[in-house]
C-alpha cells in the first residue's frame, strides 16, 4: 500500500467510520458522510453497466441525492434523474462531472469493510 493509500485509509477511519464497530455501523457512517459532503445536484457519467441498473456505459445522468432506503455496506446508492424518472443506482457505476474525484473514488470503494482491532 502506498503512503497516499495509507493516509486515505487513516482519514476514512478517523472521519467516516470513527466509532463504527460493525459492518452496519460502517455503512451508516458512509451514508451520513455522503449526505453531508455531496453537493447535489450535479451531472455524472455512467462508467460501467451493472445488473441492478438500467444505465448504459457513457450515459449522462443528474445526481439529485441519496435514497431514503437503509444504507448497505455492499454498495452505496445515489438517487438520479434519468429519462423523466428518479431512482437509485450504485455510486460505483458513476463518475462525477465536478465533484472532487479522490473523495468520490473513496466513497465508491466503501464496500470493502475496514476491520478494527
Amino acid at each position: 500500500m502506498t503512503e497516499r493509500d495509507e493516509e486515505r485509509e487513516e482519514r476514512i477511519k478517523m472521519e467516516i467510520i470513527v466509532d463504527a464497530y460493525t459492518q452496519d455501523e460502517q455503512a451508516m457512517g458512509w451514508h451520513i458522510y455522503l449526505e453531508e459532503t455531496m453537493d447535489v445536484p450535479f451531472e455524472a457519467r455512467c462508467i460501467e453497466e451493472q445488473e441492478v441498473s438500467p444505465l448504459d456505459e457513457g450515459e449522462t445522468v443528474r445526481v439529485v441525492g441519496k435514497p431514503s432506503s437503509e444504507p448497505s455496506l455492499r454498495q452505496q446508492f445515489v438517487t438520479i434523474e434519468w429519462m423523466n424518472r428518479e431512482f437509485g443506482v450504485p455510486l460505483s457505476q458513476l463518475e462525477p462531472g465536478q465533484q472532487p474525484r479522490a473523495r468520490w473514488r473513496g466513497a465508491c470503494q466503501c464496500s470493502r469493510p475496514l476491520t478494527r482491532y
